[in-house]
């Protein structure tokens, strides 16, 4: 057992890493000029800012509470250094990653993101298409607006990520509808028995069911891109919205308000569901949202193909750990499980600090949801690019041709 500052670091040997195949090489369209400004993730953020009303950019941007879950996340990447190697031969750069048998571009995918088509027009098609133009995963929330059927159309590649309720025949007809869809990666969500403190919610007027007042008609009528190009055109073209995947049925309009939405027992969610759902369940099967290397343990016990340690990215339980500082702990006892891990994600020496920690893959999500509400499709491309070429540089610079050499020894604690 390896010490970095106050965390401990589990051995990472070769066989915990996922064998990278060719080269990745850089393809697409050029950049667009109006993306030419746009040379980092965190600057998509500010843009989408003035475009949306601040209710529709804080139901995304917000965090539960003080925020201290989300800051904390990404203060986590920013107190580990990197130690890097000099005079190596890394002309042959590789990114591929392989996951689940599948091989992907690069080794991050977009997290899932709830109601995305209300953020973006038609956002989970737009973020569906990016990433399988991209060879990446994208996971599709049950939160989504666009039925999942039509999803997996669009990206057959694409995951499904589920909101459970603790109750088995629920739950058997919704996964019997994503196997029937064609998904063969299913992810249950296990941090949210119920949901979190939003009072950015309230302060920006912002409701679900969504409550036409004053405050809404005013922020809606001062963002008309936003108003005419998203709302309006949702609604001409395909009706009001609804939650269409949270269950086996359709569920309510977004903006209705008699109907509420179905999130009932949740809070009965338990082990036994997940075993249930292993035993029906033929595809890989991932449990997001844990941080307890006990949880991770369960997970694995019954029968999770892997993890996704999370805090939501900051927005259910306030006050804790940084998923990072857990990761070395739980990636020393990973066996065949594979680790992914969000929250706090968005630079390139991001992802090498992951994997050389253990993990075996990451999930960004805000970024791109800011980079689809900007410019749909090519805003997301663009927005991946501008990562891949990030990740490709600083494996140059950190000293290694393939991810799976990246290990301990390129890291020091910095507090």
């Amino acid at each position: 057992m390896t010490v970095i500052g106050d965390i401990k670091l589990g051995d990472s040997g070769a066989g915990n890493t996922p064998q990278i195949v060719t080269r990745h090489k850089r393809s697409g369209p050029p950049t667009p000029p109006r993306f030419r400004d746009l040379l980092a993730l965190d600057d998509f953020e500010g843009c989408a800012q003035r475009r949306l009303p601040a209710m529709i950019y804080l139901y995304v941007a917000g965090a539960v509470e003080t925020g201290t879950s989300l800051r904390r996340a990404r203060a986590a990447y920013q107190n580990l250094a990197l130690l890097p190697r000099m005079m190596r031969d890394v002309s042959g750069r590789s990114q591929q990653t392989e996951l689940f048998g599948t091989t992907y571009a690069s080794p991050f995918g977009i997290a899932p993101l709830g109601g995305a088509a209300f953020f973006a027009y038609r956002g989970d098609i737009v973020l569906a298409e990016a990433a399988r133009l991209a060879s990446i995963p994208m996971i599709l929330s049950a939160s989504s607006l666009i039925k999942l059927e039509d999803v997996h159309s669009e990206n057959p590649d694409a995951w499904f990520q589920a909101y459970l309720a603790g109750d088995q025949d629920r739950i058997d007809r919704l996964v019997d509808r994503v196997a029937a869809a064609g998904f063969r990666t299913l992810v249950v969500t296990a941090d949210t028995p119920m949901l979190g403190n939003r009072e950015h919610n309230i302060r920006s007027g912002f409701s679900m069911p969504i409550r036409v007042t004053p405050k809404v008609v005013w922020q809606s009528a001062m963002h008309p891109r936003w108003l005419l190009g998203v709302l309006a055109q949702t609604f001409l073209r395909h009706g009001p919205p609804h939650f269409e995947n949270m269950e086996a049925e359709r569920g309510p309009a977004m903006m209705s308000q008699q109907a509420l939405r179905n999130t009932t027992a949740r809070d009965k969610l338990s082990w036994t569901h997940l075993q249930a759902i292993r035993r029906r369940w033929k595809g890989n099967l991932l449990v997001k949202g844990l941080l307890a290397p006990a949880d991770v343990a369960m997970a694995r016990e019954f029968g999770a193909d892997g993890v996704v340690l999370s805090s939501h990215g900051g927005r259910q339980l306030d006050q804790t750990v940084a998923p990072l500082s857990v990761l070395p702990e739980i990636a020393a006892t990973k066996g065949g499980m594979k680790i992914i891990i969000d929250s706090g994600i968005r630079r390139g020496t991001d992802v090498i600090k992951a994997i050389a920690l253990g993990a075996d893959f990451v999930l960004l999500g805000r970024p791109f949801l800011y980079a689809a509400a900007l410019g749909g499709t090519a805003g997301v491309q663009h927005a991946i690019r501008l990562l891949q070429d990030e990740i490709d540089r600083d494996m140059a610079l950190v000293g290694v041709s393939r991810l799976n050499e990246l290990g301990l020894e390129f890291l020091r604690a910095e507090v």
